[in-house]
């Protein structure tokens, strides 16, 4: 079984609520059809219910929320406005500003009325992040909120089969400090025991392996990996390392022989965004890979993010890992 038909297969046993805001979008109406249809979730497409039900939506299985009409509606903006009430929000403007779609997603989320939420079809990625962070905050002690993508990478596991690692961040911060490189780092580990179910081993990247060179970037590296140890000292993680060696076996017995994770690392912790994403892209483009993403990490809830160029397929397995990461 594949990585993806493993993450479908456990999303399936799960059936998670997951809410979709942009109902427009022809490519979130048929996600939510094969969600339905394969049973991996139970979609909640937020709009008018005859405008959705002419696009299609008008089938078992998917339920449509008309947010200035849902009776939640309440509920949902006492909520809000006690999240953002010490920022100036009035309870009666938090009770007319809650139905925006992607806030009310969010909302149904934080209240627990669903499971996770997907969007950034149509909508840019600082909207989204904006409505998780007004309506579900970032988990219990953790003040950083990033976002990783899984790549699918073939011929690079054992036997020649496909291997998934997990880079991050790849969408939000864009110089990050030691503190948040290493909240970063830990998100990405325990989303990814979430989401793919194996142990990770984490590798804070650089230009330097162990000592090789000096700089500023490998100085802030080094004190990442030391609050990582110190928060999380039950991982395997090592830093700095240069990529081939912390993923070529050979490579990293030579530069780091005495390393847990070099040569073996799955989670790729990047030093900066520009580093992130330029490596992402690189390996999709050039390396074939598939690459899931950018989901979000740090959130006390679920809310994910999507690529504007998703393709359906892309939304319904975003809406899959997201029913994973729901996991208490």
């Amino acid at each position: 079984m594949s990585f993806l038909e493993h993450i479908r297969s456990r999303a399936r046993d799960m059936r998670r609520r997951i809410v979709f805001p942009e109902a427009g979008e022809p490519r979130i109406a048929e996600a939510a059809l094969r969600l339905a249809r394969q049973g991996l979730a139970e979609p909640i497409v937020l709009g008018n219910p005859e405008q959705l039900a002419r696009l299609g939506f008008d089938f078992p299985g998917i339920t449509i929320v008309e947010p200035l009409t849902d009776p939640r509606r309440e509920r949902c903006a006492a909520h809000f406005h006690e999240r953002r009430r010490l920022r100036g929000l009035a309870a009666d403007a938090a009770y007319h500003d809650c139905v925006n779609p992607l806030l009310y997603a969010a909302l149904l989320v934080a209240v627990g009325e669903a499971d996770g939420s997907v969007a950034g079809a149509t909508e840019p990625t600082a909207q989204v992040l904006r409505a998780a962070l007004w309506a579900v905050g970032p988990a219990p002690g953790i003040s950083t909120v990033s976002a990783a993508f899984y790549m699918v990478i073939p011929s690079l596991g054992r036997g020649g089969r496909p291997a998934v690692l997990t880079f991050a961040d790849t969408a939000v911060i864009p110089e990050p400090t030691p503190l948040q490189l290493a909240e970063i780092a830990l998100t990405t580990a325990a989303a990814r025991s979430r989401v793919v179910g194996d142990e990770p081993h984490v590798a804070f990247l650089s230009y330097s392996t162990r000592g090789s060179a000096m700089g500023p970037s490998v100085a802030r590296v080094r004190e990442a990996v030391a609050i990582f140890h110190d928060r999380a000292p039950e991982v395997p993680a090592d830093g700095e390392l240069q990529l081939d060696a912390a993923i070529v076996g050979s490579i990293a017995r030579r530069k780091a022989p005495d390393s847990k994770v070099a040569g073996r690392a799955n989670v790729l912790i990047f030093p900066n965004l520009d580093a992130s994403n330029i490596g992402y892209k690189l390996v999709e483009r050039l390396g074939r890979a598939h690459a899931l993403g950018p989901i979000v990490q740090g959130l006390a809830r679920p809310c994910n993010d999507l690529s504007r160029g998703a393709s359906v397929q892309d939304i319904v397995d975003v809406a899959c890992i997201t029913a994973l990461m729901a996991q208490e």
